[in-house]
């Protein structure tokens, strides 16, 4: 099946989104300083909306220098306010940099020091209520630096009470001003800290259990963030999504459990970015399609634009490669040889119980011989993910 390039233009309707601190990313790294020059906030936005993009984000430190007055923060907001209006671009999630300072050196809302966990938290309540006059109804949480590189310097379970604590304060603080915002936690193993609290979707899931507003909290999973860890992407959104909890995603690129590489999306792993955008298209999540990504150090700002380009162009082919892979007939005979359908169907029905299922006659020999043919299955898919069907 051929496409035109045409048709994997993007549009406001895609709904993909760029933070700030992407394209803006002047390439330091623990090895080199910066390769290209600092990007203006508004800048950003209509070289965005011009590639087709739907909406930006930010943390607060992109837009406003840490430590501003309120006439700075005004100047400063200004610029971008003005280019949002002139382009239409939305900003549907905006998040705080409590990683970047030196105060913030052992984490913000499970710091040991309790003068900088008030601050923290006064910090994101501070950016909350920009969220939300700038229309963001998601406030993503990385904990980067919540975290610790030896077992003495953290008591784990005392660290969890202040993280579930600020969450509590911030949680309530949103039901008190009436604001139409949700948290997405974004779970990450290592990197900044050697280990970090949170690291996984299943570890972020559990912890919103044990809320006071639960309901106000969700995911933010990002593909090298998961990947790092060596999970499965794609299974990780699933269980979000059967939880109804995947209040925003975070797209990039990652070769396997190594460092966090932040490719452009589609490269790395680009089996699992064709399972990722399966997930998403057949799971019903309606939220952007937020990318996370840095471009390398080997390119200068035309390079940028191009990485933020190749990120949208490459889920729009993917999502035109898993719909023909949806729609396929040998496909959907292949489903129904490997028994898809059978595991939508309830184990036991209507009415049935224990009984009934202790009262059958079941030959396990002959279940056992049959096989799966998943082998066929899987290579459809990537005959659909190679270009060839």
């Amino acid at each position: 099946m051929t496409t035109s390039a045409h048709d994997f233009t993007p549009t406001r309707d895609d709904k993909f989104s760029f933070g700030l601190w992407t394209v803006g990313w002047q390439g330091v790294d623990v090895f080199g300083g910066a390769v290209r020059p600092p990007l203006d906030p508004a800048e950003a936005v209509h070289r965005l909306s011009d590639l087709g993009a739907w909406g930006i984000t930010f943390h607060d430190d992109d837009v406003i220098p840490f430590g501003a007055s309120t006439q700075e923060r005004l100047d400063h907001l200004a610029p971008f306010r003005k280019a949002l209006a002139d382009t239409g671009l939305v900003v549907p999630m905006v998040t705080t940099n409590l990683f970047s300072h030196p105060v913030f050196r052992d984490g913000g809302f499970t710091n040991n020091d309790r003068d900088v966990r008030r601050f923290a938290i006064s910090k994101v309540a501070d950016n909350i209520d920009l969220a939300v006059e700038l229309g963001a109804t998601t406030f993503v949480a990385w904990g980067g630096r919540e975290g610790a590189e030896s077992g003495a310097a953290k008591d784990v379970r005392s660290a969890l009470d202040r993280y579930k604590e600020a969450f509590d304060v911030l949680g309530a603080y949103v039901l008190e001003q009436g604001y139409d915002l949700k948290f997405a936690l974004e779970p990450k193993p290592n990197e900044p800290r050697g280990d970090i609290l949170l690291p996984t979707i299943g570890h972020a899931l559990a912890f919103i259990n044990e809320l006071e507003h639960p309901e106000l909290v969700g995911l933010n999973p990002e593909v090298g963030h998961e990947e790092m860890a060596g999970l499965n992407y794609a299974h990780g959104i699933a269980q979000a999504l059967w939880h109804g909890k995947l209040f925003h995603l975070d797209l990039n690129g990652q070769h396997g459990p190594r460092f966090d590489q932040d490719l452009r999306f589609g490269a790395g792993n680009a089996r699992g970015a064709f399972w990722t955008v399966d997930t998403v298209e057949q799971g019903g999540y309606d939220g952007p399609r937020h990318f996370d990504f840095k471009p390398p150090r080997t390119e200068d700002m035309d390079g940028v634009w191009a990485s933020a380009a190749g990120c949208m162009r490459n889920y729009l082919i993917l999502r035109e490669k898993s719909r023909a892979f949806r729609v396929d007939p040998e496909v959907q005979a292949a489903l129904k040889a490997s028994r898809l359908d059978q595991l939508a169907t309830p184990t036991l029905s209507p009415g049935e119980g224990l009984d009934a299922l202790r009262a059958e006659s079941f030959d396990p020999e002959e279940a056992a011989a049959r096989g799966m043919a998943f082998e066929h299955l899987d290579q459809l898919a990537l005959e659909h993910l190679y270009g060839i069907r």
